[in-house]
Formats: C-alpha cells, structure tokens, sequence
C-alpha cells in the first residue's frame, strides 16, 4: 500500500500523488459511513486493483482542514490584495488571516498590480502588524522572486478577492498551467471567478500552491466557531496586551482600563485592523450556545 498526497478533487474522483507517479482513485465506501470526506492536501493510504483502478483506504491525521474552500494540511495562507481595481478592503484579509492564525496556517499577504498601485496603506498596516508582506506584479514580473522565497518547500493556499491576479501570478510562477484569467468588471470593480475546484499544483522543490475560489469561499460561519476570548489572540498584534487590562472579561472594545485600547490610541495597532476584530466579534457573539460547545 502507498502513500500519497490528494492534488485534485472532482465529482467523486481524486488524483493522488504518491511522489513518482499519479493514481486516479476512488474513496472506499466507509468514508461515508463514517462521515469523512477526502480533501485535496490529504496525505493517505492508496491501492490498486489488477485494472489499475485506484482506491483510499486511509486518512492519515490532518493538521487543519477548511471547509470552503475543501483543502486540509496547508502551511500558508497567500491572502491576495490589490490598491486599484479592485480596491481590497482589510476585512476581507483580516478575516482570512483570524482563520489563518486559528488553524495552525501563516497568514501571508502578497499585493498584487503594485506596477498601477503600490498600496502603501495595506503595505504599512500588514507589515506593522508582523505579517510577511511581498509586493508583485503579474504584468511586469516585479516581487515574483520574493515571492517564491515565501512559499518555497511549503502548502500554500493562494486567496483572495476575485481580479486581484492569483490566477495570473500562478501562470507567471509556473506558465505550463495556463490557467485562465478573468478580466475585472469597470463597473463592478471585481473580477470573474476563474477557479472552479480546488487543486494543488506542484511548481517543483517540494512546493504546492493550491488555487482556490476567491474571498466569499473562506466563510466564517463554515469553519470551527471562533469564539471572543479566542479571537483575541487571532490578531498577533494584541497578544503583548493581553492580560494586562483593568477588567480580565475585557472585550477590547470600549472598556476603561483596556491595554489593547492603549496601544491603539498609542499607534501601536491599526485603526483598520481594531475596527476588523470588532466586526468579528460580533460575528462570534452571535454563535449559538450549542455551537459554542465545541470550541
């Protein structure tokens, strides 16, 4: 029996690599009965019949899992943000990176089209806040050696809001793809999604990039609940704050006494970042007791 990694999923079929070569295969029906569902980034147990028809017989432990987009075992998040069409707004990265930080994953922003737009902000709010930050253009080439040092021998999942060039910087990373693009509506301001499933793609050193869907498929409602006292320590920039406010329940909202509060007045935290953990915040008040249970 061998061992492999899942690189593609479709309609019932996955593709396994097992180093040397690729088997087509089948999940065995157990899977289930047991309410386990292969992902691409899965590293399992595979067989072979006479015929030549693959089959999984195993799981091996996972070290995460997502939900949407149904991808297990990744390293790193590439959250990617463009200044100009489409304008990224820091939630969408925040709440990408919160899951990130949740699940065992590094959050990794990469702004792309920095040839029309440097994004100095989001460059400014993201560095100061610890994250690695590499700046690219699809079109002209700039940052793609930076970028490849930063996903190098490791599982990238590539993300973010449609048009900002994931699909293109692939192309440019690894051109044998040919994967397609899509152009950015003018009067939308986002672009067609081109990524239809979720598939690692080997560009060689022991590195996978998963291409996925764009920001609306990391809902925060699929994932395990995140509840408030554990969204605190998703913002890195936090945790030197806490324990040390007046109140040990402090919300880091509008408490007197707050050290998180502090070190935002003091310019030691974002605006955009703090008012991001609000909006997440609330979203965690809102989890059902039941659903609270299982943090």
């Amino acid at each position: 029996m061998a061992q492999g990694v899942i690189i593609k999923s479709l309609s019932g079929f996955y593709t396994v690599s097992t180093g040397d070569t690729y088997v087509t295969c089948q999940a065995r029906g157990r899977f289930r009965h047991d309410g386990l569902s292969p992902l691409v980034g899965d590293r399992v147990e595979v067989s072979t019949d006479a015929q030549g028809r693959g089959r999984i017989n195993a799981v091996l432990a996972r070290r995460n899992r997502f939900i949407r987009p149904a991808v297990a075992n990744v390293d790193q998040i590439v959250m990617f943000a463009s200044g100009v069409n489409p304008v990224t707004d820091p939630f969408l990265i925040d709440r990408v990176a919160a899951i990130a930080e949740l699940s065992a994953c590094e959050p990794v922003l990469c702004i792309n089209k920095c040839d029309l737009d440097p994004a100095a902000r989001l460059f400014e709010i993201y560095t100061g806040a610890g994250f690695r930050v590499v700046r690219t253009s699809a079109e002209t080439g700039a940052g793609l050696d930076d970028l490849r040092a930063a996903i190098r021998g490791r599982v990238s999942a590539f993300t973010g809001n449609s048009g900002v060039g994931k699909s293109s910087i692939l192309n440019r990373l690894a051109p044998e793809l040919a994967l397609p693009t899509g152009e950015v509506s003018e009067k939308l301001g986002r672009g067609r999604h081109t990524t239809r499933h979720v598939e690692l793609y080997a560009l060689g050193d022991e590195t996978y990039v998963a291409d996925t869907p764009g920001f609306a498929s990391f809902e925060v409602d699929l994932i395990e609940p995140i509840g408030c006292e554990e969204l605190q320590t998703a913002f890195r920039e936090f945790r030197p704050y806490i324990g040390k406010c007046r109140f040990t329940d402090c919300a880091h909202l509008r408490e007197p006494g707050c050290a998180v509060l502090a070190a935002l007045e003091a310019g030691r935290i974002a605006p955009e970042r703090h008012a991001s953990y609000a909006r997440l915040y609330e979203i965690a008040k809102s989890i059902p007791e039941w659903e609270k249970k299982k943090l």
